[in-house]
């Protein structure tokens, strides 16, 4: 699971220049004056493999508008680098990241809304659009999808569970028989992991946040230490390591994969970043959506996405705009970007061209079309820490209705 940081508050007008709104036509004259006056250079910041993909891409934009385009990899902590940066003037003028960054970006003043005409925005994904949309404002140009889905190694069991327990019985009938060791790789550790289990905490009847009469996530309405956060803990508890032992802190984010390609476990929770592993140990799998409790709500995932924005303090902004509206909008562009980590793109143009070439792309899209997308308001990042402890402890055996009782009250504290 990513790591998110809340950040500091800083208060900050948001507004852009005219000069930097509009169409391509539009905006190419302020660009290139833009350009002229900071010494003709672009900078974006992306991890590891979207700099690769991004780089032959940002030399075709930097000759077409006769500027210098920089793609430079930050490796770990982009997030918190990135604000670092922009408080000090010395980042960068596109950054690449979540889009459940943008509450935390927003309230440190460090990306500005993005100019994104309205027949563009009808080209994308409906979730995408609303996923980088804050406070009524658009504030990042979305190109990927990505939600858990259940990948299971058809070899071991042909058929996808409907239900949690009937995954259960179907883990606990191949450890007995020596097929496999774990009943599930779903990661947790010591520490929890909230982005994973959240499909069996929404099964279970829990959330996080209410939604207020627009739609948005509502901070003031906290489900964590709720009764129904605490029913679905039940539940989670009873998959535990005093329970079915299909839940265990042994699993984490560095073995929860390799324990699946190594076929010692059946199912495993994971996101399209886990197939191209799959596909090179030779695993035979398949791709359905989580499963939930029998006779409980329905296992929702999070849906986050992927997402391009524009440094509010960045030297050359108006330049910055034209590449996020008018170049990462093409389709090539987010299919080199999904050949680089094959995540469902989130233009329509683009998830069209692959799909018929990736069958995978069109399961997971379908694993995550009742999820709920990642809230991307500063208050979601006083969840992280206090409910994954919570949840690691729990499946460890503590007592559920104490343990998620004390987390909420923690989370409202650091909220308040």
């Amino acid at each position: 699971m990513r790591i998110r940081t809340a950040g500091v508050v800083a208060v900050l007008g948001l507004a852009l220049a005219a000069s930097g709104c509009g169409d391509s036509g539009s905006d190419k004259p302020a660009a290139d004056e833009s350009a002229k006056a900071t010494g003709g250079k672009l900078v974006i910041w992306a991890d590891d493999k979207r700099t690769a993909a991004l780089k032959p891409f940002a030399e075709e934009f930097g000759k077409e508008n006769g500027v210098t385009v920089e793609v430079q990899a930050v490796s770990k902590d982009l997030q918190t680098n990135f604000v670092t940066a922009s408080q000090q003037g010395s980042g960068p003028d596109v950054v690449v990241g979540a889009h459940d960054w943008i509450g935390n970006l927003v309230q440190n003043g460090a990306i500005d809304p993005v100019q994104l005409p309205a027949e563009q925005k009808s080209g994308f994904d409906e979730t995408a659009i609303k996923a980088v949309t804050f406070n009524g404002q658009l504030y990042g140009v979305p190109y990927a999808t990505e939600n858990v889905a259940l990948i299971r190694n058809t070899e071991l069991a042909p058929e996808a569970p409907k239900t949690i327990e009937d995954l259960v019985a179907t883990g606990k009938k191949l450890k007995a028989e020596k097929k496999a060791s774990e009943i599930l790789c779903l990661q947790s550790g010591q520490n929890g992991d909230a982005y994973h289990i959240y499909p069996l905490y929404t099964s279970g009847g829990g959330y996080l946040f209410g939604t207020a009469a627009n739609g948005d996530y509502d901070p003031k309405d906290l489900g964590v230490g709720k009764p129904e956060s605490i029913a679905a803990f039940q539940k989670i508890a009873q998959l535990g390591e005093k329970g079915e032992g299909a839940l265990k802190r042994s699993i984490t984010g560095e073995n929860s994969i390799a324990t699946f390609t190594g076929k010692k476990c059946a199912f495993l929770v994971s996101g399209p970043w886990a197939v191209a592993d799959a596909k090179k140990a030779g695993i035979a799998y398949d791709i359905s959506p989580v499963p939930g409790f029998a006779g409980g709500k329905e296992a929702q995932p999070f849906v986050g996405v992927q997402a391009f924005y524009v440094a509010a303090k960045g030297k050359n902004k108006a330049l910055a705009q034209e590449f996020v509206t008018n170049y990462v909008t093409k389709p090539e562009l987010a299919v080199a970007l999904y050949k680089a980590e094959p995540r469902p793109p989130a233009l329509t143009a683009a998830f069209d061209q692959v799909k018929g070439e990736d069958a995978d792309l069109a399961k997971f899209s379908e694993a995550g079309k009742n999820g709920q997308v990642l809230p991307a308001i500063p208050a979601m990042a006083a969840i992280w820490d206090p409910f994954g402890k919570a949840e690691a402890a729990i499946i460890g055996g503590a007592d559920p209705a104490k343990t998620i009782t004390a987390a909420g009250k923690t989370i409202q504290g650091q909220i308040k």
